[in-house]
């Protein structure tokens, strides 16, 4: 059964990376430049038109694929993480410093800088902008599923909250992988989030919102108003996407269809929180009860972000992980 919850916790990632809008922005990185330059000049248009039509993305003779329902960064990140988790962590990214075809969190950016200029963690993930971003959470997701600390992972591109989200979601991983039990995952979460961080406080009161609401959708506005900075808000601090994962998928019972959709409405944090969502609430479940047609709009990588992964199916990834 573990092997099932581990493909789930993947697969459901993937979903919630599919579902959330920034997905189609990533996605189409695959298009020529002019293609996403026309976007914008569109966008620029309906701003000084004063219309209410949001422009889509603009293709015209280009590849129709990129344009459908898929995951894009959270993914691909999970993927590559898989793929080399047996290597020293600062060793596995200081591989990719100096590249410049792949797309990342500026947190993820900035320390393959940092590594480049002689760096090391944890000063990597310290002396870095965005060391609060959930990133590492992300990743996480690998570490959790196989029992493994997060930790020297995280420490290269994060630190503070950004690494307590990581332990965080690895934590309620592990616990869901094993047991099934959405209450023990988040026990399992919040027992490493203390209670005068950040991360640790709003993980308190996203749960406190959500039961009061007693109900994914129901809990948004709520959600919304407790957590959510309107004014500067960059959208994937693990401060808050974290902490509206683990809220989602309690009150939703470890139901992925009841917890991704509401998690999407929250679009300030739609980068991230549906796809940390779907990674709990995937493993809650396991790969069975993910709709049969979101396992295959979510199955197979983009390449958006590491081109080497184009074409990789997910399926393939966790076989033999247990």
């Amino acid at each position: 059964m573990s092997g099932d919850r581990i493909t789930g916790a993947f697969v459901g990632l993937a979903v919630g990376d599919a579902a959330g809008w920034p997905a189609s922005r990533h996605r189409a990185a695959l298009h020529a430049p002019w293609s996403r330059r026309l976007h914008r000049e569109l966008d620029g248009f309906a701003e000084e038109h004063r219309v209410t039509t949001l422009p889509v993305p603009f293709a015209l003779n280009q590849p129709v694929a990129p344009l459908a329902v898929g995951p894009s960064d959270d993914a691909e990140w999970l993927a590559w993480t898989v793929l080399g988790i047996d290597r020293p962590r600062a060793e596995a990214f200081r591989s990719l410093a100096g590249r410049t075809d792949i797309r990342a969190r500026v947190s993820v950016a900035t320390a393959l800088d940092n590594l480049a200029g002689g760096l090391e963690p944890p000063a990597s993930g310290h002396d870095n902008p965005h060391h609060f971003d959930d990133a590492a959470a992300i990743r996480a997701v690998a570490f959790g599923a196989l029992g493994r600390d997060p930790r020297e992972d995280a420490e290269v591109t994060n630190s503070g909250d950004g690494v307590l989200g990581a332990l965080a979601v690895a934590a309620a991983v592990a616990e869901v992988v094993a047991t099934g039990s959405p209450a023990r995952m988040v026990g399992a979460a919040l027992a490493v989030l203390p209670e005068d961080t950040a991360i640790g406080h709003n993980a308190r009161l996203a749960l406190k919102v959500a039961r009061e609401a007693g109900d994914p959708f129901g809990a948004v506005p709520a959600l919304d108003a407790a957590l959510l900075d309107h004014v500067y808000s960059y959208g994937v601090g693990a401060a808050q996407t974290v902490p509206v994962a683990l809220a989602l998928a309690e009150v939703a019972q470890g139901s992925l269809t009841r917890a991704v959709p509401a998690a999407a409405c929250l679009a300030a944090l739609a980068d991230s929180a549906p796809a940390l969502t779907g990674a709990l609430t995937g493993a809650c479940g396991g790969y069975g009860a993910i709709p049969e047609g979101w396992r295959t709009a979510a199955g197979t990588l983009a390449g958006c972000c590491l081109p080497e992964l184009a074409g990789l199916d997910l399926m393939d990834l966790t076989e033999g992980l247990s």
